[in-house]
């Protein structure tokens, strides 16, 4: 058995769930490990997602622990046996792990919302909008570094499933550069929010009762609910959250996050005012 070195967040997924399933279930990694006839050591190192795990081994575990979710259980199989190199794959040892592990969750999303608070959500962005955000990094990128971020947020713009961004004035109007760039910026964004699977809304800064100003976050509909994922930029990196109970209030955050927004018509001819002020 080969020991992967570096485990992507989907392989990380896949591994936490077998590992609830089996908690759940009320067995030891030892128990679960007889019950394969393996060594106890195959079972840790399948839910530490350092190594592989085929379909007939996923269906034998989740049917020991008893799962009766057929749809779960198939949608854990299809991860567990999916070989997908995509783009991305690239990008390895060129950009940091969770820039690939955004760009795998995201293809393999059903859908994706985030809320934007500082700036404008990075699958909207244009490229000089984009090089200013990437250029006020600190510590500083090189050239190359700064390309290649570039060129990766780039690729991950050519999405097609629905995506719903709920943007805060305050990134409207902050200049992350300068003025041509910033009307650029709006423009771009009028333009895509006229696409049939994207959805732009905007919080007004004078918008009473809206105590959520640091709620920015990305949130990944995975193939079921259950498998949904919130990504949030954090000091020491990005955090993939899912568990059940984050998962819940992170969609009540959203849910009262929408609320205070204004629907998407409005958010357009607030944009429109916007772009006349520049």
């Amino acid at each position: 058995m080969v020991k992967r070195r570096e485990p992507t967040a989907r392989q990380m997924r896949l591994a936490t769930e077998l590992r609830r399933l089996r908690e759940a279930a009320g067995l030891t990694s030892r128990q679960a490990a007889s019950l394969l006839g393996v060594a106890p050591a195959q079972i840790t190192h399948i839910e530490s997602a350092l190594a592989g795990v085929s379909e007939q081994r996923v269906r034998r575990l989740t049917s020991h622990y008893a799962c009766a979710d057929a749809e779960f259980v198939d949608a854990l199989v299809a991860m567990a046996t999916d070989r997908t190199q995509g783009w991305w794959e690239e990008y390895r040892g060129v950009l940091p792990a969770s820039f690939l592990d955004l760009s795998e969750l995201e293809h393999h999303a059903r859908f994706l919302r985030h809320v934007a608070i500082p700036y404008v959500p990075g699958l909207l962005q244009t490229e000089e909008y984009s090089r200013a955000v990437f250029s006020a990094r600190l510590p500083e990128l090189t050239a190359e570094e700064l390309e290649s971020r570039i060129r990766h947020r780039k690729e991950r713009q050519r999405f097609a499933i629905p995506y719903e961004a709920v943007i805060h004035e305050a990134a409207l109007r902050i200049r992350v550069s300068d003025r041509a760039t910033s009307r650029a910026q709006l423009m771009r964004l009028l333009e895509l929010s006229e696409a049939d699977h994207i959805s732009v809304r905007v919080i007004p800064l004078d918008r009473d009762d809206f105590p959520m100003a640091s709620g920015t976050m990305t949130y990944v509909g995975g193939p079921l609910p259950k498998l949904d994922t919130v990504v949030r930029d954090a000091l020491h990196g990005t955090v993939f959250i899912d568990s059940e109970a984050q998962l819940n209030t992170y969609r009540t955050s959203f849910r009262k996050v929408e609320e205070a927004s204004l629907d998407p018509e409005k958010s357009r001819d607030f944009i429109r005012s916007l772009v006349k002020e520049l």
